[in-house]
């Protein structure tokens, strides 16, 4: 049988890794009352709204559930509106309000400069492989 030790685990490390970053995230978005689920859906409707939930649900990598109750509060914010989908009378498509829009600008930093210390005196290419190699490990796993 192989040695295992769970603290030496490629598992374990991303968990380690994972919970970090998303605690420190969450520290940067506060100030925002922002969360990193919603943020999380935010970037994707950023990078184009008029998607409808189900998309969201898919690219964010959660329930539908878990994503209705994201934009419900998200809604409750001011940051998004639902407009009735114009094909599907059952779906729903997400839009950014403006101030949805507008937080873009304000939040973007801060996550840029939290991954600028996680990554700092990391060669650039030493993150460019790691990228490819983590994406690999998820590819294999679906």
């Amino acid at each position: 049988m192989k040695d295992f030790k769970i603290d030496d685990s490629l598992g374990f490390i991303l968990y380690k890794v994972n919970a970090k970053l998303k605690n420190e995230a969450f520290q940067k978005l506060k100030e925002y009352d922002i969360t990193t689920e919603q943020w999380a859906v935010l970037n994707f409707l950023w990078e184009g709204d008029g998607v409808t939930p189900k998309e969201l649900a898919d690219l964010t990598f959660k329930d539908k559930p878990n994503t209705n109750r994201i934009l419900d509060n998200l809604q409750k914010k001011g940051l998004i509106t639902r407009s009735p989908h114009p094909t599907d009378r059952r779906a729903f498509r997400i839009f950014l309000t403006d101030a949805g829009k507008d937080l873009r600008v304000r939040l973007v930093p801060r996550a840029v400069s939290l991954l600028e210390k996680a990554t700092r005196s990391i060669d650039e290419e030493k993150i460019k492989e790691m990228k490819i190699v983590l994406n690999q490990i998820y590819n294999n796993l679906t």
